[in-house]
């Protein structure tokens, strides 16, 4: 039988209701707030053994609601580090990996440097200075030939992908000397760069293929002509006898 309402009791059953505005932040929030519960109530547990055998159940636990992990390395010990991260680092247990601590959870990894050179020359990018260092450790020969022939043309390409005009030879080679603090003249070079025509053909040709969707069928999926007619299409004659 439902216990009929009474106005009076009203007011202690909203007294028993919890709000999450009330309540403590989640250490991971993927575990929900009965993982959490659970977590906080082991910490409380006073026999040794009682309580290690109660973080082991929890871990059982935390391991099945991650069935998508249990083949990453160190499964178990990832599990073992998010129990002591939820319990805020009281739980005192027995675990079979080394317990962390709050300052290495803590700990922040150390800012990366950032170049803080403003090349002159921005649109050849930062790594045609280390090709040309390269090139210029490289000892004389057909191969290093080659190699400072290949930036040359890398950096008309770059040029033209900047300034869609045109630049002649001679401009590219006073900047590889330029950038190669005059290690690398080539404005003696009877050697000539692609020409300006086909870098400017090659860069649209690349910007379109990275732009051009793939074609895809109804279903979702791109379109195969398994047939082995050219896309003809062939209508079937009724010969008569």
């Amino acid at each position: 039988m439902v216990p009929k309402y009474i106005k009076e009791n009203a007011h202690d059953t909203v007294q028993h209701l919890e709000y999450n505005a009330e309540r403590s932040a989640l250490f991971i929030p993927e575990y929900g707030r009965h993982l959490q519960k659970l977590i906080d109530h082991v910490v409380l547990i006073e026999n040794r053994d009682e309580r290690n055998k109660a973080a082991r159940y929890v871990i059982n636990v935390m391991g099945t609601l991650n069935p998508h992990l249990r083949d990453v390395p160190d499964f178990q010990h990832k599990l073992w580090d998010q129990i002591f991260i939820m319990s805020d680092f009281k739980l005192d247990v027995d675990s079979p990996y080394p317990i962390p601590t709050r300052d290495v959870i803590n700990l922040k990894p150390e800012r990366l440097p950032y170049p803080q050179k403003n090349p002159k020359y921005r649109f050849y990018g930062n790594n045609i200075t280390s090709m040309i260092n390269i090139a210029n450790s490289w000892e004389e020969g057909e191969l290093k030939s080659a190699l400072i022939m290949v930036i040359a043309n890398h950096m008309k390409k770059s040029y033209l992908s900047w300034n869609k005009d045109t630049v002649t030879d001679q401009v590219i080679f006073e900047h590889l000397y330029e950038l190669s603090d005059g290690r690398i003249n080539l404005s003696q070079s009877e050697e000539e760069l692609s020409t300006t025509t086909d870098l400017i053909r090659t860069n649209k040709k690349m910007s379109n293929k990275a732009q051009q969707p793939l074609p895809k069928h109804k279903g979702g999926f791109q379109k195969k002509n398994n047939n082995n007619n050219n896309g003809k299409k062939f209508i079937k004659k009724n010969h008569k006898n």
